[in-house]
């Protein structure tokens, strides 16, 4: 009952003044903003250097079209983010190699919260000083995806789709 009104007066504030996606509030980690805040998850408070919000809600629109029943069966992609297997596997080896217990499993990816989850310790990672332009182009394009030609056209539909944000 206790957790349930923390949360609801966390919403109520964020709603109120904004707050953007990936925010430490009280030791609480609020991803989304006014849109798409639907996720509350506590947190051990260390320093984050994140991604403007903005570029995951662009990725969102052009991977599945805010779609979290997206499903691509020629790459198994799945979700909003459309997350293929090869990330799970990459997710979970980063957090066993930080000594987390927790591990996601494949039927996680339909899930947006968790899909979100998978995005943050994905980019944490690997980028943690990175721009957006390499983040959404090695999303689509694997670690070596800002130097693979073929994410150019990604960027440039994640950018027009961060032009109206």
């Amino acid at each position: 009952m206790m957790k349930s009104l923390i949360s609801k007066i966390i919403l109520s504030i964020t709603c109120i003044f904004s707050i953007p996606a990936h925010t430490h509030i009280n030791g609480v980690m609020i991803y989304g903003d006014i849109k798409y805040l639907n996720y509350i998850k506590p947190i051990k408070i260390k320093k984050v250097n994140r991604v403007p919000h903005k570029i995951v809600i662009g990725m969102i629109q052009v991977e599945s079209n805010g779609n979290d029943s997206a499903y691509n069966k020629f790459e198994d992609a799945v979700g909003c983010l459309q997350i293929r297997p090869i990330m799970v596997r990459e997710v979970n080896r980063i957090l066993k190699k930080k000594g987390e217990k927790y591990r996601f499993k494949m039927k996680d990816r339909w899930n947006r919260e968790k899909s979100l989850e998978m995005f943050w310790v994905w980019k944490d990672y690997h980028h943690s000083n990175s721009t957006d332009e390499v983040i959404a182009r090695n999303w689509n394009g694997g670690p070596n995806g800002y130097n693979k030609k073929s994410t150019e056209k990604y960027w440039e539909k994640v950018s027009i789709s961060l032009e109206g944000k």
